[in-house]
């Protein structure tokens, strides 16, 4: 076995923190800072010290690993792209905001990449020209750039981060798919070595399009993602891709539509409470603006509108809520008071499949202090489409096996697409088939947030000391401490020399003027898998050895101790 290095604490460039950092949300921002991998340059801009740099470049490694198993080749592209290939796609609006945009002294247009499809997309296209050149899978482990509006908890969610994101080309879709499960599984192997405790669920495609996707999500109370599980069958899903299908009721029976005064009720609360009803019985519509234009969205009284799920459905159009300027131009629309029926062509109306045909609501009259009662979808309004867009419940039945949902929050780490030809025909991207013809070429898209794998390992296995990494990612596989005087320093130095010739990477706290209680609970905080104390019995060449995740000590001797951490 290779010798490792020892990496001495008096040398190192680490400082610890005893308070946790003002600006700190979660549990990995404020120990990654305290305990000195990571410090921040601006708002979503971190810098990664020694320690951090090493944990980052392990699950790099690892990373690195399971792609090369599954043929995937190692390419590494600019992040300083042209616009072309992004207007070519129509990706250079749809990104919106997010999308860090820049002019070269030229007036050329430029951005830093969120994401390479386009810009492997065109390097496939130079370099394959015939079926013979395909299938391939290419990736790279490279920085990306968002202008997240507001950037937060530390680096779970930058504006510059490090992500895995790997391309595959196929010349049919049952290449596709192979080259799919292919990734599912390398996904699969990578997040059990690293340690994550991760769920696969169905996942909406978002900007990047295509058909089938999954993500990849650590569950943690950090997380901005919310995914739904069901417990009595293998469905899961984020709950931003759950969906219901349309079930028509007979409403045949229902009563004529019948307004009915109700004053001073502009809310669901106010309604109810005034008819004596359940917020459940109403209908609920809200207004907001699709690129300028009003859209009405109409669910259940009961439920929350999920504005996430609305800018996905009307994406790349800008999605926004109506203000008092909008009402004071529409008399028609009354604030508190709007209803379906009526609004004709005028406003356009999606409503979420719990909305169908056949079912009556109480809803606004479109007039002041009115409301209408017996209102029947598809027979006194129509819906223009339907579109799940309330937010997701706990107990919402599952849409397999309709047992009540279990709701999580998580971090996503890792995201996989079915892109299928989408930016190959943006792009056109041909190359000769067997037959002499052009044939368009199907892709995928795989990504794995490599910084972001480094935070959820903290959420999920950080404890009260500090944090507590896996052996696999760990800046080091045993943090040696010299409690203080020359002969434990003298025993510790010794002891880390003669791990580090049999190949286990030692960090060894030998700083003088540093008080024993300080090293102990910096070991803590810094989280190496395994501690050793050189302390009281230092002169009978007695060690203390600590795990640190369960906690348990025992006296060794300096052979038990090197025996033990090279077994």
């Amino acid at each position: 076995m290779a010798n490792a290095q020892v990496q001495r604490m008096s040398q190192l460039m680490v400082k610890t923190l005893r308070d946790d950092p003002a600006d700190a949300e979660v549990l990995s921002h404020k120990l990654l800072v305290r305990a000195g991998y990571v410090r921040r340059t601006a708002a979503g801009i971190w810098s990664w010290l020694p320690l951090g740099k090493r944990v980052l470049a392990n699950v790099e490694r690892v990373v690195r690993e399971e792609m090369d198993a599954i043929g995937a080749q190692e390419v590494l592209l600019p992040a300083l792209l042209p616009r072309e290939p992004y207007d070519a796609t129509g990706r250079w609006d749809e990104y919106g905001q997010e999308l860090f945009r820049l002019k070269d002294r030229k007036g050329g247009d430029y951005l830093l990449g969120p994401t390479h499809e386009e810009i492997f997309t065109l390097l496939v296209k130079d370099q394959c020209t015939s079926y013979k050149d395909l299938p391939v899978i290419l990736y790279q482990i490279q920085s990306k750039f968002r202008d997240e509006a507001r950037p937060r908890a530390g680096i779970l969610r930058g504006r510059e981060f490090l992500m895995k994101d790997s391309y595959s080309f196929d010349t049919a879709d049952e290449g596709l798919a192979e080259a799919y499960a292919r990734h599912r599984e390398a996904y699969q192997r990578i997040f059990a070595r690293l340690g994550l405790d991760y769920r696969i669920v169905a996942a909406t495609a978002g900007a990047m399009g295509g058909s089938k996707s999954e993500e990849f999500l650590a569950p943690a109370e950090a997380g901005e993602d919310t995914f739904a599980d069901c417990p009595n069958c293998d469905f899961a899903a984020n709950t931003e891709a759950i969906s219901y299908p349309l079930q028509p009721v007979d409403g045949s029976a229902v009563p004529a539509l019948e307004e009915i005064p109700t004053p001073a009720t502009p809310t669901i609360e106010t309604l109810a409470a005034s008819l004596g009803v359940q917020a459940s019985d109403t209908l609920k519509n809200l207004l907001v603006k699709v690129d300028g234009e009003i859209v009405a969205v109409g669910v259940p009284g009961d439920r929350e509108v999920d504005l996430g799920k609305v800018e996905e459905h009307f994406a790349p159009a800008a999605v926004e809520m109506v203000t008092e300027a909008d009402f004071a131009g529409r008399p028609d629309l009354v604030r508190g008071y709007v209803g379906p029926q009526g609004l004709g062509e005028k406003v356009r109306y999606i409503a979420d499949p719990r909305v169908a045909p056949g079912t009556a609501w109480i809803t606004g009259a479109n007039k002041a202090d009115t409301h209408a009662k017996n209102v029947v979808a598809g027979r006194d309004f129509e819906v223009d489409e339907y579109v799940d867009v309330v937010v997701v419940q706990e107990g919402d039945p599952c849409p397999a096996c309709g047992t009540g949902l279990k709701l999580d929050r998580a971090i996503e780490i890792g995201h996989i697409f079915q892109l299928g030809r989408k930016y190959a025909d943006a792009l056109k991207l041909d190359v000769l088939g067997q037959n002499g013809k052009p044939v368009r070429v199907t892709m995928g898209s795989y990504g794995i947030g490599v910084s972001r794998a480094v935070a959820a390992l903290a959420e999920q296995t950080a404890d009260e000391q500090g944090l507590c990494w896996p052996k696999e990612i760990a800046p080091a596989d045993v943090h040696v401490v010299a409690a203080g005087k020359a002969l434990q320093t003298e025993l510790a130095l010794d002891v880390a020399g003669k791990l580090a010739a049999a190949g286990v990477r030692v960090l060894v706290d030998d700083r003088a003027g540093v008080s024993p209680g300080v090293k102990f609970t910096d070991a803590e905080l810094i989280g190496v898998p395994q501690i050793l104390v050189a302390g009281r019995r230092s002169a009978e060449g007695i060690l203390e050895l600590k795990d640190r995740k369960t906690g348990e000590r025992e006296e060794v001797s300096v052979e038990d101790a090197i025996a033990r951490l090279t077994a």
